[in-house]
């Protein structure tokens, strides 16, 4: 199985691509910086050189071709203004997505976050970052051509990963480790069952695979 990820150099995405490389698929990392690729080397990706704020659906798909599964882990970062909110958190997203479409990538996973929500009120900058969360999730979940699920992890950690989650279409508010999303992610992505769903994930009592099952409804 080939996967292309975007935000290749994002915490959650490196641990994704180590995940699925140990597992022996084929994973590509979209990068914006040249100076990342070794990073992703090490995790067993391959490193594609692209900036996603700049580049055509056309230039997108080119790299999405012949890929089983696209997941979208981009961000603009906690330190970035209003402004990249939307043209990362939302426009990227919408340019993946599209792209997959062109591609002839059905299989399609978006990290978004818990809260997000296109009718979001306010105007601080995690305010216009749900807003834009929100604004991508709607879109990918309007397109007819794409197999995709939505994952909003809650509360972000660098806690180790402990394996054991709640999944579910509304979790209430908690903690998440990185290494549980990532888990989460590589199941996901294997897991078309789930098409159509949105997910909110926060660590729980279920082992990462029953969760997925659970929800899938096997």
């Amino acid at each position: 199985m080939r996967t292309v990820i975007a935000g290749g150099h994002g915490q959650i995405a490196l641990r994704l691509e180590r995940l699925l490389a140990a597992r022996g698929d084929e994973v590509a990392g979209i990068i914006r910086k040249a100076g990342q690729a070794d990073d992703l080397r090490a995790a067993g990706a391959e490193p594609v050189v692209l900036d996603l704020e700049s580049a055509s659906v056309d230039e997108v798909a080119e790299r999405l071709r012949g890929a089983d599964a696209a997941v979208f882990a981009a961000g603009a970062g906690p330190g970035s203004g209003a402004a990249r909110k939307d043209t990362v958190d939302k426009a990227a997203a919408v340019l993946f997505a599209d792209a997959a479409v062109e591609a002839g990538v059905r299989r399609f996973v978006i990290v978004s976050s818990m809260g997000a929500d296109p009718r979001h009120e306010g105007d601080e900058i995690f305010d216009v970052y749900l807003r834009a969360k929100g604004e991508a999730d709607a879109y990918v979940s309007g397109l007819d051509a794409l197999d995709w699920t939505i994952l909003r992890p809650g509360q972000l950690t660098d806690d180790a990963g402990t394996g054991l989650v709640r999944l579910e279409a509304h979790t209430g508010r908690g903690p998440i480790p990185r290494d549980d999303v990532a888990a989460v992610l590589a199941e996901l992505v294997d897991t078309p069952a789930t098409a159509g769903l949105t997910l909110e994930l926060i660590s729980g009592p279920a082992p990462v695979s029953v969760a997925v099952k659970s929800v899938a409804g096997n």
